[in-house]
């Protein structure tokens, strides 16, 4: 049976242990009520654990490890500071493993923290802004505790949430947590006119979000018949779909549909995917699975990394001892796009960092490898683009170095000529 609290009655007592580990929905999906009670009343709860993806509000604090264990797939959003403070525990995996991981127990689940959305019936809800792995989690928690927003959008998913399936429900109306679009210089513009090459017509793509992927998306309004298949959207989705630039029309699979797992943008995303079903959230296994992967010929992929190698291997997590990034979805989409008929898998990054003085292309790696060299494609900053598919590890030096900011080349050169002479 379904019980229901009253917002200012909330006492998560009633349902969270001491001990328990609790799941909620990620980036924009966050129930703020619940997690915001947490918080309050994590001294009450005594000692509990929480798994992280992304975040983008200002609920979790360092502070808050005094009564709660943090855990996650790394500094992504908000959840850097958690991680530059030494409390959050990161745990390397791809967004497509995590329902996995849920199911088999490797990362547990007693309660669950849903923020969904009010549909045309009261018996059903749909997931909102995140249709990821919450699934997995409300498939596998003690207590599912939903908090009913009616400024979620009610977006089409693969399935609605029955009323049924949730033990504790809560009514609310409050904005989403909202990510407001990057703003974009003349690098992002460069980088996007150098990618912007590598995306026809009918092409189905994976982007991000971010001063690049807006950037990019920018230059694609002129595109015909797009496709979209990713592991998030942003506000630059909406253009490219009201402008016409992307139908589906092409696609093989869920053809005039685009697809995602996670809406992370501002008001303007949300009310375009109200109900408009011409956008679907899918689970990870979906977005991010192979086999889903396999089907889209020409398939162009867009991520981001913190530095390339000499080699073509790169790391999109940790810069010495910060760790800013996680793996995320990124490394399946890389492989995907490398390997799809007609496709391309596309690193953008800037030449630089630290305000120009360190350069982004390097001879080795100051943190982990988050790609390896050899799902490499399409590497670009603003200087161009190295297309390294096929090519030997010389050749990939000299076309990496080509395109690193000018004052570094001449000593990425010099660190690459034993590379060069042996051949790897």
């Amino acid at each position: 049976m379904t019980r229901i609290i009253k917002a200012g009655e909330l006492d998560l007592r009633q349902f969270v242990r001491r001990g328990d580990q609790i799941l909620w929905g990620q980036a924009c999906g966050e129930p703020l009520s619940l997690t915001e009670a947490l918080v309050a009343q994590r001294a009450a709860i005594g000692p509990a654990s929480v798994f992280l993806g992304s975040g983008f509000s200002t609920t979790l604090q360092p502070e808050h490890a005094d009564f709660l264990h943090m855990s996650g797939i790394g500094g992504i959003g908000t959840h850097r500071r958690l991680t530059a403070a030494g409390k959050l525990a990161v745990v390397p995996c791809h967004v497509g493993q995590i329902a996995g991981y849920i199911r088999d127990g490797r990362i547990r689940c007693d309660v669950v923290f849903l923020q969904v959305a009010p549909t045309a019936s009261p018996q059903e809800f749909s997931f909102g802004a995140v249709n990821d792995y919450v699934q997995a989690a409300i498939d596998k928690a003690r207590v599912v505790v939903a908090e009913v927003n009616d400024q979620a959008p009610d977006t089409h998913c693969d399935r609605l949430l029955s009323r049924n399936r949730i033990h504790w429900l809560i009514h609310t109306s409050r904005p989403l947590v909202s990510v407001a679009p990057a703003s974009i210089g003349e690098i992002e513009r460069a980088i996007a006119r150098h990618a912007g090459a590598f995306i026809e017509d009918g092409a189905t793509l994976q982007i991000g979000v971010g001063a690049i992927p807006d950037a990019i998306a920018q230059l694609l309004v002129d595109r015909r018949d797009l496709g979209v298949h990713s592991g998030m959207l942003g506000d630059s989705v909406v253009d490219l779909m009201q402008t016409g630039a992307v139908t589906n029309a092409r696609k093989p699979i869920d053809a005039g549909v685009t697809v995602t797992g996670i809406l992370i943008g501002s008001q303007r995303l949300f009310s375009f995917a109200h109900r408009n079903a011409a956008i679907a959230l899918h689970p990870s296994h979906y977005t991010h699975g192979e086999a889903t992967l396999a089907k889209l010929p020409r398939l162009v992929t867009v991520n981001t990394a913190l530095e390339v190698d000499l080699s073509g291997q790169s790391n999109a997590e940790q810069t010495g001892d910060d760790y800013v990034g996680g793996i995320g979805g990124q490394a399946d989409y890389v492989r995907a796009g490398h390997r799809s008929p007609g496709g391309h898998s596309i690193l953008a990054l800037p030449a630089t960092a630290v305000k120009a003085t360190r350069s982004r292309i390097c001879a080795t790696l100051s943190g982990p490898v988050t790609n390896a060299r050899a799902d490499a494609d399409i590497i670009i900053t603003e200087y161009g683009a190295a297309q390294l598919r096929g090519q030997s590890i010389p050749e990939r030096a000299r076309r990496l170095i080509a395109i690193a900011h000018p004052d570094f080349r001449e000593e990425l050169a010099r660190q690459a000529a034993g590379m060069i002479q042996r051949g790897y």
